[in-house]
């Protein structure tokens, strides 16, 4: 937890917990304890399983405010608390949710208070679910997290353990003090005012596909999920965001103008049109390196018991937009690595001519390519300091990434300002 994280919550962030019915709902108290020692408001609702694994009595006791479960209880002091409740808070904190209240945020169901207060919300969401392994791997469970990630939650992902019912593999409430963290983290985003107003930041994200015949191509397991939490984050500091994105296995946000491209010679020709108009350039996609020389028309016989494919160098996007930069304009690299994951990327970083550069281990189980998570490494051209980023949902690590950007713009003008005073 960090100290800055702490005072920019102060004493009047308000902030709504959701206790549902699982075993887990104990830790809960947890959760609220450590949002009240960072100087939070909290009122608790519950749905009316969890009463059933902790009395409201503890969480009204510990609150000092009456705990909701019911809209029509008859000691319900307000008739229409769904909507004063959600209305009237900075974050919606759900821990733990079940894989039924998941199905229920994620379709709009509203059956009691809890899940009525999540659409009146007008606040962030957090949620972190818990559940047995089968339950959380589901494909249900999993379409329902990422429709929830698309309308904007924020998803803890739950921690691999043995589970009260005794079976062992992802499921368990992530740790209390990781939720508060990441509350604090969310509390904090919303302090920052549109910091980004007035930047126009293109973003390339996804993967290209270079075909080696119609039914075949060359591709990479990149996801687009860091570049599209990226322009996601931009926009809603007030940046405004064109996106170029290849292929991937994830939605694009909504919020923001999209360009598709397949190829790396698209993403190329797409990147470099939009280029000029950017103040900051972000190059998070995986683009292929090489692509066949000739792709034939029709469908490559299997005729022999070995297939030679001639390869060429496909653009390099980065390298053309770094060379051409226009005055003030920024530009952000991406580094995936399997090895020598700092010495890669500081190499790239310098014979690119970058400003910055973000490396991560794509080898690594729990980050990288297809995953929710990520743990990056930034390095900087001209600072020796390099900001070491533990695993954290991407959503979380795009608002740091975008931090350290903010700084690189704000030490420019410094040293202008600086300059002309001289």
């Amino acid at each position: 937890m960090q100290s800055d994280q702490i005072e920019a919550v102060g004493l009047t962030k308000r902030v709504a917990l959701g206790v549902t019915g699982g075993i887990a709902a104990y830790k809960a108290i947890e959760v609220l304890r450590g949002l009240q020692r960072a100087g939070c408001e909290v009122r608790v609702a519950m749905t009316r399983h969890a009463c059933e694994f902790v009395q409201p009595l503890t969480f009204r006791s510990l609150s000092g405010a009456y705990v909701l479960v019911d809209d029509y209880a008859a000691d319900n002091p307000d008739p229409i608390a769904h909507i004063t409740f959600s209305q009237t808070v900075d974050l919606l904190i759900v821990a733990p949710a079940t894989a039924n209240t998941l199905a229920k945020f994620a379709n709009g169901v509203a059956d009691d208070f809890l899940t009525s207060t999540y659409l009146a919300c007008t606040a962030p969401v957090l949620v972190a679910p818990a559940m047995n392994t089968t339950m959380w791997e589901h494909p249900a469970t999993q379409r329902n997290i990422e429709k929830l990630r698309a309308d904007g939650v924020t998803i803890i992902e739950p921690d691999q353990g043995e589970m009260a019912c005794g079976t062992i593999g992802p499921g368990r409430l992530s740790e209390p003090e990781k939720i508060v963290a990441a509350a604090l983290a969310l509390l904090h985003r919303s302090n920052q005012v549109a910091d980004l107003k007035g930047e126009r930041i293109l973003i390339t994200a996804g993967a290209t596909r270079e075909p080696i015949d119609p039914v075949r191509f060359i591709s990479n397991r990149s996801s687009g999920r860091m570049g599209f939490a990226l322009a996601k984050a931009a926009h809603s500091r007030g940046a405004e965001v064109t996106l170029v994105s290849g292929v991937t296995n994830v939605d694009p946000p909504t919020s923001v103008r999209v360009i598709t491209a397949t190829t790396a010679a698209e993403m190329h020709r797409a990147a470099l049109e939009q280029s000029g108009d950017a103040t900051i350039f972000i190059a998070a996609a995986a683009v292929a390196d090489y692509a066949p020389a000739q792709a034939p028309n029709q469908k490559i016989k299997k005729t022999a018991d070995t297939l030679e494919l001639k390869l060429h160098r496909t653009p390099d996007i980065l390298r053309e937009i770094a060379s051409a930069r226009r005055k003030g304009q920024l530009i952000i690299g991406f580094a995936a690595e399997t090895e020598n994951l700092l010495e890669n990327a500081w190499e790239k970083l310098i014979s690119k001519n970058l400003d910055a550069i973000v490396a991560n281990d794509v080898s690594a189980e729990d980050g990288g390519f297809d995953s929710a998570n990520n743990a990056i490494s930034i390095l900087f051209r001209d600072r020796p300091d390099t900001v070491e980023l533990p695993l954290m949902p991407k959503e979380d690590a795009a608002h740091r990434i975008l931090d350290e950007i903010l700084k690189l713009r704000r030490g420019e003008q410094s040293a202008q300002i600086a300059s002309a005073k001289k």
